[in-house]
């Protein structure tokens, strides 16, 4: 008699769900200002977190009784290689006005996210980001997420036009099949009352009834710019190029940034190098390898769910070896190409067709006017004057594309009437980094990131300058918990929430992103963030190697000789 396998209490949720409709419909007619638990399990496959303005959980009504939480909801946009047209991005900001808190967001992930929407207007939003013809589905839950891919709008350009185009179409091959989302959000409001009782089921062949185990990521890249950092992703696929022309890819398994302090049997990974494949393999091997996931990640403890953990367990040759037997052909080794750098797509640029191309830098992707920096106003105003497509990066940055030579100076006159700095006014360091959201709204955080990042950044800033340091192209990823979302374990330098107004460092990550720092200080005030980091910086002034980064330094030396803890 075989073991009976023990699964989560979210495994029963998603098999009995009806493929992902649960109580949501029948949540959305309710007056209630949140979703009930089910539905808010549910939610996420349809892009949506239910949240709280954490700001106000200690609020209180006039008589002195707690007043307690004020609901709001965050919606992602599914944006494959994060291209938009301009009507697309303009609808962004009308719904973010409209429905949100104003402000829109530029997601790690090359989406969009829209934040504090209260629940009666979600249908709302929803269905006007899918007239824009985008989608919220699939952005989040346990499936494939958003595929990402080079966002450089370089024309007439195979190798970048070959990989984009393989990108888009690995997201659509991936999407869940279910059609919840067209009856919960975009059906005719009058059938809406016969959802719980017209549920007809539909094939997913590949998620089948309980979906994956965990969220599921996939980039595209080049050796020479691994913009979209390829290696902290699920999967990722190296574009390898012989004579202009992409004559495969290598293929990288296993990468996750997420981790749980309290329990020591989490951790974070960079991906590992398991096969090279010809194009015509890409999604056939993806399918056969989201597939080994799907029937062996694991289904008990959420924690360790994510493939990492099964490649870990495993061991690199029998995960290959049981990726074949799915695929159902042996797969070579991997070539010997690997990441080289990073290119964050900043500044003027040519496009390769007699027109120009511009990299905006947002601070953490947030698009919205604050004080002299008024960048929703300034965007929206160029956007609505040229209507030029756009590009989101995986650095939360903007590019802007198919700009005629004859408008660029009008263009950089629009923007800087707006406060928005052009990027060689930016040092290095400001145009690498990001921060997750974080407090007010993130239900998993545990102290400011985006928030503070002008201060932590305008510090690090001055230190860098003080020791002669301001060009150095060093990157640092900032968040407010340690689950990763900005990517945190691998830049040169990660600073991520441990307490409240505490912070973790990690050193010894690079530009690439393919190695995992170590933890260089722990329960660092975040006054003193930069104050603590600056003797590394020292040291690196006057050890450094010739052409030594910053990341390949401190992991040289190591923790103890940089005054860290012991490693």
């Amino acid at each position: 008699m075989t073991e009976e396998v023990k699964r989560s209490k979210a495994e029963f949720l998603k098999e009995g769900s009806r493929q992902l409709r649960g109580p949501i419909a029948e949540d959305l007619r309710s007056a209630e200002p949140s979703f009930s638990g089910d539905s808010e399990g549910l939610l996420k496959f349809h892009g949506v977190y239910q949240e709280d303005d954490r700001d106000l959980r200690k609020a209180k009504n006039p008589d002195g009784t707690p007043k307690g939480k004020t609901f709001i909801m965050m919606a992602r946009t599914r944006i494959p290689g994060g291209r938009v047209t301009a009507e697309q991005f303009l609808t962004h900001l009308d719904l973010c006005e409209k429905y949100a808190n104003g402000t829109l967001r530029i997601t790690t992930r090359q989406g969009y996210q829209f934040h504090g929407i209260p629940k009666g207007d979600l249908k709302s939003l929803i269905r006007g980001i899918n007239d824009s013809l985008l989608t919220t589905l699939g952005a989040c839950g346990d499936v494939n997420r958003n595929v990402m891919a080079c966002p450089a709008p370089y024309k007439n350009n195979p190798v970048r036009d070959e990989m984009g185009k393989l990108a888009r179409e690995t997201a659509e091959a991936f999407k869940p099949r279910s059609t919840a989302y067209f009856d919960i959000w975009l059906r005719d409001e009058n059938g809406e009352e016969t959802l719980a009782s017209e549920f007809k089921p539909v094939e997913e062949p590949l998620y089948g009834t309980v979906y994956l185990p965990r969220k599921f990521k996939i980039a595209f890249a080049l050796p020479e710019d691994n913009c979209v950092d390829i290696y902290a992703n699920d999967l990722g696929f190296l574009a390898i190029v012989e004579n202009d022309r992409i004559i495969g890819y290598n293929v990288l398994v296993g990468g996750g940034m997420g981790t749980t302090p309290s329990a020591a049997k989490t951790f974070p990974a960079v991906a590992k190098r398991m096969a090279f494949i010809t194009p015509d393999q890409v999604i056939p091997v993806a399918e056969a390898i989201i597939k080994v996931q799907r029937d062996n990640g694991n289904r008990e403890d959420r924690k360790v769910a994510r493939m990492k953990y099964v490649i870990a367990n495993w061991g690199l040759e029998k995960f290959k070896a049981t990726v074949e037997e799915y695929y159902g052909k042996p797969l070579a080794e991997p070539h010997p190409a690997d990441v080289t750098n990073v290119d964050d797509h900043l500044g003027w640029h040519e496009q390769g067709d007699g027109k120009l191309f511009l990299g905006i830098n947002i601070d953490c992707g947030r698009i919205q006017d604050v004080g002299d920096k008024r960048i929703k106003t300034g965007l929206r105003k160029v956007v609505e004057k040229y209507r030029m497509e756009i590009r989101n990066t995986a650095q939360q940055s903007m590019i802007l594309c198919d700009i005629d030579p004859a408008d660029k100076a009008d263009i950089a006159r629009i923007l800087a009437e707006h406060g928005i700095l052009p990027a060689e006014d930016l040092l290095p360091i400001r145009r690498l980094s990001m921060a997750c959201v974080a407090f007010p709204t993130c239900g998993l955080s545990i102290t400011d990131s985006e928030r503070v990042y002008p201060q932590v950044m305008a510090g690090l800033e001055a230190e860098l300058e003080r020791h002669g340091l301001a060009n150095e192209r060093i990157t640092m990823h900032m968040t407010g918990c340690p689950n990763g979302c900005a990517r945190p374990y691998t830049p040169d330098i990660g600073i991520v929430g441990k307490a409240v107004g505490k912070y973790t460092i990690f050193l010894g990550g690079n530009l690439t992103g393919s190695r995992i720092a170590y933890k260089y200080k722990d329960m660092v005030p975040l006054e003193d963030l930069a104050k603590e980091l600056s003797p590394a910086f020292e040291k690196f002034k006057a050890e450094r190697a010739n052409g030594e980064s910053f990341g390949d330094f401190c992991l040289r030396v190591g923790s103890v000789a940089l005054g860290g803890l012991v490693e």
